[in-house]
């Protein structure tokens, strides 16, 4: 597994504006960025990739955010990566349901730079001092 030593973080985001603010605040902290837009392609990719961190969202194109979440934590390759998704509506039921298949924290949209950083590098134990006061 690559948690801890790899910068690399798998994007899963269908929303070009979202991804293209995502992958420049991760960019610019030192992050290896891989966006994909389709969920069908996103199990595979991760498997490929082996990175620290995926960032998934809820709603995709191809394959549901859920859907993937469970191809992830299914398979011994993925099964232990930390998985930050991003849900537009904070519907009770989607983020239990999240929760029940194995999402590591959740993230509303629209939400601030600084805050997907803190997340970012409080899900991957580090980056910088900035994420030991994070929650």
């Amino acid at each position: 597994m690559g948690t801890g030593q790899s910068r690399r973080v798998l994007l899963i985001e269908d929303e070009p504006n979202i991804a293209e603010a995502i992958v420049f605040i991760l960019s610019r902290d030192g992050w290896e960025v891989t966006h994909i837009a389709d969920g069908a392609a996103a199990p595979e990719a991760a498997r490929r990739l082996d990175p620290a961190l995926v960032i998934l969202d809820h709603m995709l194109p191809g394959m549901s955010g859920l859907e993937i979440l469970i191809a992830l934590r299914a398979d011994p390759l993925t099964a232990a990566v930390p998985v930050l998704m991003l849900t537009a509506k904070g519907l009770p039921r989607d983020r239990e349901a999240a929760e029940r298949a194995g999402a590591s924290r959740f993230m509303t949209k629209p939400f601030s730079n600084a805050g997907i950083l803190a997340e970012v590098r409080a899900l991957t134990g580090g980056g910088t001092d900035a994420a030991a006061g994070q929650r």
